[in-house]
C-alpha cells in the first residue's frame, strides 16, 4: 500500500507575507550635527551654514540618513531643514530621527506601495522569523492596512501560526 504525502500547509490556502522582502538594501548612515555646533551647545548661524555650504554632500548619495543632534542642544528647526534640502535629490530617502525611526520609515514608506486589494478576502500570514531585525512598527503598519480587506491575519509562519484577526461573516 502506497501512503500518499500530503502538505497540508501548500494546500491550506494561506498568503505568506515576509516584511523581510520589504527590506531597502541601501546603507543607512547618521548624520549628527553636534560636531557642528561651538562647544557641542550653542549653533552659530553663520558656522553652521558654513558647514552646510561646505561639506561633502555628494557623500550621501543613494545612502539613507537618519539626522540627529546627539549634544544636549536646543537647535533651530530651520537647521534641520537646510540639512534636508541639501540631502534631497541625493540621499535614497532622510528623516529626522535615530537609526530605529530611519528603519521606521524606510519600512513605512514600503507598506504604502503594497496594494491591499490584492490580499482582498485572504488568509495572510505574516512572517515573524528571519535574518533582518524587522521593527515592530512595520508589523503595525502591515496590520493597519491589511485588516480592513484580508478575511484572517495571522502571525509566524505557515504550519505554526499565532492567530491576530479573523473577519466575523
Amino acid at each position: 500500500m502506497d501512503t500518499v504525502i500530503v502538505n497540508k500547509v501548500a494546500n491550506s490556502g494561506l498568503v505568506s507575507f515576509d516584511l523581510e522582502t520589504l527590506y531597502h538594501n541601501g546603507e543607512r548612515v547618521l548624520l549628527d550635527i553636534k560636531d557642528t555646533l561651538f562647544m557641542e551647545m550653542v549653533l552659530k548661524e553663520k558656522d553652521f551654514r558654513d558647514w552646510i555650504k561646505n561639506n561633502n554632500w555628494q557623500a550621501f548619495n543613494g545612502k539613507n540618513v537618519s539626522i540627529v543632534c546627539t549634544a544636549d542642544a536646543i537647535i533651530p528647526t530651520w537647521a534641520y531643514m537646510l540639512i534636508a534640502s541639501k540631502l534631497s535629490g541625493i540621499a535614497n530617502h532622510f528623516v529626522f530621527g535615530d537609526l530605529l525611526a530611519l528603519e521606521n520609515s524606510l519600512y513605512q514608506k514600503a507598506i504604502a506601495n503594497i496594494n491591499p486589494s490584492d490580499y482582498k478576502e485572504q488568509r495572510v500570514v505574516i512572517k515573524g522569523c528571519g535574518d533582518k531585525n524587522v521593527p515592530e512598527s512595520a508589523y503595525v503598519e502591515i496590520s493597519r492596512v491589511l485588516l480592513p480587506v484580508v478575511k484572517s491575519l495571522m502571525f509566524g509562519e505557515p504550519c505554526s501560526t499565532v492567530p491576530v484577526y479573523k473577519k466575523i461573516n
